[in-house]
């Protein structure tokens, strides 16, 4: 017999933005914890990892996205290219090299959203199972 995964839903037409992602990415999985994931792809991939939060290690999650052409729209190029210049405000912290490819390819049409980001981050996890709604 199968476990049945514990489900979790996002709400896509709540985010509108990177800040917005990552409020409902703490409504959803952070509800039962007294701090909040930073916004940060790193914290993200770490949170998805369990060990706190809504999963529980590796046991199996249904992430049911709700909306979730909303969210890739709010979360496309222009919000992309807007995340990607203010890296590049931060020399010292991030490679500017990197941040100018990102920036070029994402212009060309060959870059990746933050949209498409979080996508592959997600499906690193294999114990989560992405369900667009």
């Amino acid at each position: 017999m199968t476990a049945i995964p514990n489900t979790l839903e996002l709400a896509g037409r709540a985010i509108v933005d990177i800040p917005s992602f990552y409020a409902e990415i703490n409504r959803v999985f952070m509800a039962d914890e007294t701090w909040a994931l930073a916004e940060s792809l790193d914290a993200l991939n770490d949170l998805l990892y369990g060990g706190y939060g809504a999963i529980d290690g590796r046991a199996p999650v249904e992430l049911v996205w709700r909306e979730m052409e909303a969210s890739r729209a709010a979360l496309g190029i222009e919000t992309t290219r807007a995340w990607l210049l203010e890296k590049l405000q931060s020399p010292a912290t991030f490679n500017t090299d990197v941040i100018r490819n990102q920036l070029d390819a994402l212009e060309r049409g060959e870059g990746q959203t933050y949209f498409d980001i979080i996508l592959e981050i997600i499906g690193d996890h294999r114990n989560i199972m992405l369900v667009p709604a």
